[in-house]
């Protein structure tokens, strides 16, 4: 075996799973072959046939799957790990999410008739969705009705896990939950999967399983004259302009009446008749663990460009035709070298030769996009925290989204805190006088919804808001959201009049200053301290002008210390009972939020 394979395949992480250990130690007598792409990247299979290995030229792993032989049939995908551009690995289990529902039909006429089609047609019906579709997604195993008419339904899905110790071998606590998407046929991909919880996934997750779908899809069609036309499906589907996009990097559209496919994708309805077949040069990653970097490449071209070790959490990316990257962060190739663009700050690295033929970038209109917003661009994000940005360890923060247990664990903090902001994001709206006061507003302070500052934030007119944080990775990734938002509007001037501040600081200065609106959450720690409760009240009424409004997450005892302080309770709704958290339990029903979670929407006299 050429020397490069067996390093490769023996390089430190790249195989963890056991029943891929016999081919780290002879890859020939366990009955296993490999490869070389086109583009230099190294592909190990197993007596299966299938691939258990993918890495890069230079023999660093980009994915590792775990197949079972089958009685019958071909085998069976048990486990993946997937290598995300910043290093972090994460877990891939077919089917390890199941949400199983139980129905009384004993009481419908003729009920012992019922067989499995139709019960497949009265989901069709209950969900609004072909009957085909439910077909697709329903084996008769998920549909079955016993002797007394009791019904159970299993609804499968393909689950991701964060593997902070990279394998499924650790405790549970270091193999986490994190989204899911519908259940894939991994013996035979036949159609591309709508992700469920998709704001949790880890930065990068999306592409690197894209890669592992294109590279079993291409395996699985190398012998095949013609390759199978894969169609977007899922009950329901969620078509996005992010979806098409990622998509169309490993395969390309086709409306089935010619024309453009993209907004037949964007027409839930229709979105299933847009077909995708290979794209000719897909992605390919390249890895340089001395530069702790990643460099993906599509056709000669750079895409994106991951430094691990940076504490931002983000990725230089084209800036676009409009002279936009998401927080000023760009780059560009040049005469052999890559120079990295963040705001007014360059550095640049020379491109690797076992990367293949790397095209030069060419500029349309060079960053003015950017800077012919002015003030806004000069400052950037960082200029959100009146001064250098807290300090955040690069793990921490490309690790910053949100992860929610699958069983009936109580949720966290800041995890909870997107059901309040997005459910006051919605309802307010819908509340003439509250909508109208919110509209008046001049300053507004946001107090601990760190993990959705920019929910509490109307891009409506300039206004004031001072936010305060306790956690600094979520705080900067906060800050970041705002500024491309801003940025994405062309009201960069706006972040003149935003602050973010530490806690710790902010109540050190809080006195004195007034504000017409509040968005305030109580911190679990103090739910059963009277004096917290208490001290946070008139903090509250101290701080809120005469007929401001503001919105407080606590506890139900907080009730009689708000109208303690003359701040009179409009409504008062659990968090448990919220539109936006029962969304959130039709993916995960066993979820729950802190019981006696209160969210009080509250006026000042």
């Amino acid at each position: 075996m050429d020397s490069s394979f067996f390093s490769a395949l023996t390089k430190s992480g790249s195989v963890a799973f056991p029943a891929n250990v016999p081919f780290v130690e002879d890859l020939q007598a366990a009955g296993g072959r490999a490869a070389r792409q086109p583009g230099g990247h190294l592909v190990f299979y197993g007596p299966h046939g299938r691939r258990f290995l993918a890495t890069d030229p230079d023999g660093n792993p980009l994915h590792e799957c775990e197949w079972v032989a089958q009685p019958q049939g071909p085998a069976r995908l048990a486990r993946a790990r997937i290598r995300l551009d910043w290093g972090q690995w994460v877990g891939l289990k077919p089917e390890g999410l199941v949400n199983s529902t139980r129905l009384d039909l004993s009481r419908k006429p003729g009920w012992e008739r019922l067989r499995t089609d139709d019960l497949r047609r009265m989901a069709a019906q209950a969900l609004h969705v072909p009957f085909e579709e439910i077909r697709f997604f329903y084996g008769d195993d998920d549909l079955v009705i016993d002797a007394q008419g009791q019904t159970t339904i299993r609804h499968k899905k393909d689950a991701f896990y964060v593997l902070e110790e990279e394998t499924f071998a650790a405790v549970p606590e270091h193999v986490r939950f994190m989204a899911c998407m519908g259940a894939m046929h991994w013996d035979r991909i036949d159609f591309l999967p709508v992700v469920e919880l998709f704001q949790s996934l880890l930065p990068g997750t999306g592409s690197a399983t894209l890669e592992l779908i294109r590279g079993l899809y291409d395996d699985q069609n190398e012998r095949h004259p013609q390759p199978l036309a894969l169609r977007y499906r899922g009950i329901p589907t969620y078509p996005s302009e992010a979806a098409f996009r990622l998509f169309s990097a490993f395969f390309t559209p086709q409306a089935k009446t010619g024309g453009n496919p993209f907004p037949i994708f964007m027409d839930q309805p229709r979105s299933h008749e847009v077909t995708w077949l290979p794209a000719a040069d897909p992605p390919r990653r390249y890895f340089d663990s001395a530069r702790h970097l990643c460099i993906s490449v599509m056709g000669g071209v750079v895409q994106k460009v991951t430094l691990s070790d940076d504490s931002t959490g983000l990725s230089y990316v084209h800036a676009g035709r409009a002279g936009l990257a998401p927080c000023d962060r760009s780059f560009i190739v040049t005469k052999g070298l890559a120079v990295l663009r963040d705001g007014e700050q360059h550095r640049e690295f020379p491109i690797n030769p076992a990367w293949g033929t790397i095209k030069d970038t060419i500029e349309e209109s060079p960053r003015q996009g950017i800077r012919e917003q002015g003030e806004g661009e000069r400052r950037g994000w960082r200029a959100f925290f009146n001064g250098p940005p807290p300090l955040v360890p690069p793990v921490q923060a490309f690790s910053a989204v949100l992860l929610y247990p699958d069983d009936d664990t109580e949720i966290g903090e800041p995890e909870t805190q997107p059901f309040v902001a997005d459910y006051l994001q919605d309802v307010l709206e819908e509340q003439p006088e509250l909508a109208a006061r919110l509209a008046a507003t001049q300053r507004a302070l946001i107090d601990n919804f760190d993990a959705a500052v920019t929910s509490c934030i109307r891009l409506d007119r300039p206004r004031d808001y001072r936010v305060m944080y306790y956690r600094p990775a979520f705080a900067q990734k906060q800050a970041q959201t705002l500024w491309n938002q801003l940025a994405q509007a062309r009201k960069l001037e706006w972040a003149r009049r935003m602050t973010f501040v530490s806690a710790d600081v902010e109540q050190a200065q809080t006195s004195g200053q007034i504000y017409d609106v509040i968005y305030a959450w109580l911190p679990f720690s103090q739910f059963h301290n009277a004096q917290a409760l208490q001290k946070t009240a008139r903090a509250l009424a101290e701080a809120l002008r005469p007929g401001g409004l503001a919105f407080v997450v606590g506890p139900a005892a907080m009730s009689p210390a708000l109208r303690a302080y003359r701040l009179r309770i409009l409504r008062v709704d659990p968090v448990a009972s919220l539109p936006s958290f029962r969304m959130h339990q039709s993916i995960l029903p066993q979820a729950r939020v802190k019981p006696d979670l209160m969210l009080f929407q509250t006026l000042k006299h």
